[in-house]
């Protein structure tokens, strides 16, 4: 059972997010709430897994309760939904390491599939957003700084970047996924991240890869 969190202020909202999710096998909305603090509490005191977080909520927004959320516990997955698609907002959301940012127009399939995404593992982003990272993208001079990854390994950053599965980046390369799980290892540790999101967006910033 995939046990969910709901963090907006809009109380319509909260209610038209829990009937969509209470009518799906696996998943339950065990807790919602309306505001940044009200999600730094139940973080403290409830077991779940998932928090659904928007981000422009009064007294602790949704971006400072994410802040102290990862600080505090690192075992529930953030999926943030909102309106805001700002690059201001994406790049400091990500750069705290949340599992997933969508828009608020997401259809209702997509935000399951995301959710269950989410809890596997994987992480999630809006489409949006993604053409947000690589609008970021420019062509590496020849003498880059690659920090010290592998060419195979710039080669697998650039499918992460795209926002490509270990499966659709293992059929890509004609790899197996264990063996681009070994890679992704060695990335992470090279560029001194925690996930995938992490390494995609210090990607965008160091210009590590290159895309047609």
């Amino acid at each position: 059972m995939i046990r969910v969190v709901i963090a907006d202020d809009h109380p319509l909202l909260r209610e038209g997010l829990r009937r969509i999710l209470e009518f799906e096998e696996g998943i339950q909305v065990v807790c919602e709430v309306g505001d940044g603090q009200g999600a730094i509490n139940v973080s403290r005191t409830l077991d779940f897994d998932i928090l659904l977080m928007d981000l422009n909520m009064p007294g602790v927004n949704g971006l400072e309760a994410c802040r102290v959320i990862r600080r505090e516990n690192e075992t529930i997955g953030i999926l943030v939904l909102t309106v805001d698609d700002s690059d201001e907002k994406v790049f400091q959301v990500l750069q705290l390491g949340v599992a997933g940012y969508l828009l608020k127009d997401v259809d209702p399939k997509t935000l399951i599939d995301s959710i269950r995404k989410v809890h596997s593992g994987q992480p999630i982003l809006s489409p949006a957003v993604t053409g947000k990272l690589l609008g970021q993208l420019v062509h590496p001079t020849q003498n880059r700084d690659t920090c010290g990854l592998s060419d195979r390994e710039l080669q697998i950053l650039t499918y992460v970047v795209k926002g490509s599965s270990n499966r659709e980046i293992g059929q890509a390369l004609f790899i197996s996924e264990k063996t681009v799980k070994n890679h992704l290892s060695s990335i992470f540790r090279k560029l001194a991240v925690e996930d995938r999101t992490q390494a995609a967006l210090k990607a965008v910033k160091l210009k590590l890869v290159q895309l047609d």
